[in-house]
């Protein structure tokens, strides 16, 4: 449910959601099969466009509770590519979803790529703007030895350094533990001198 509702929010709203849920009793997937969607929205106000998020939220928890008798982990121990294909099916959920609930739920080694990835990587010089996910995927899924464990450091450490950082309007490149080999940085220094 996380990998839904954190969809374009900072983690600490989501965090709020889902204490709402618990406390709301409905965080469990058959108490949210049965909740009016109404009653899902309320709970989950501070992730922004939660009406949308919980028709995504409905529509996963139904359809594992449809296809899956509420068994979630039957469905997340299927192999890894039927399970990719499976979730993007799903209304609302998307390739870094997708791969999310792989990763961290079914603990199968997926490289996960965000915002923070796509910006961190291509202010590095690795990427284009217009690079495609797949294409940042593969690439990293190339040169990081397949790893459940390496795949969620190396995420982790990403997502450290963009929400502390490198920010998508005021990056703080002096205190940047990877500014000395930073293109953006090294461009900004540049004009900032001339």
């Amino acid at each position: 449910m996380g990998a839904i509702l954190t969809q374009s929010v900072a983690w600490r709203n989501v965090s709020k959601a889902i204490e709402n849920l618990r406390a709301a009793g409905i965080l469990t997937l058959e108490a949210m099969y049965k909740a009016p969607i109404e009653e899902i929205e309320k709970h989950i106000v501070p992730t922004l466009y939660w009406r949308m998020k919980a028709k995504k939220l409905r529509a996963f928890v139904n359809h594992i509770m449809d296809n899956y008798h509420g068994d979630l982990d039957k469905f997340l121990q299927k192999d890894k590519e039927e399970l990719r294909r499976e979730l993007l099916s799903l209304y609302g959920i998307g390739p870094e979803t997708a791969d999310s609930i792989i990763l961290y739920a079914a603990e199968q080694p997926v490289f996960v790529v965000d915002a923070y990835t796509r910006r961190i990587f291509h202010r590095l010089g690795f990427f284009e703007e217009s690079v495609s996910y797949d294409e940042m995927q593969q690439f990293f899924m190339k040169h990081i030895p397949p790893d459940v464990r390496y795949y969620n450091e190396y995420h982790a450490l990403i997502v450290g350094i963009g929400n502390r950082f490198c920010s998508n309007k005021k990056p703080d490149c002096g205190n940047c533990p990877i500014q000395s080999v930073c293109r953006f940085k090294q461009r900004n220094k540049v004009e900032n001198e001339g």
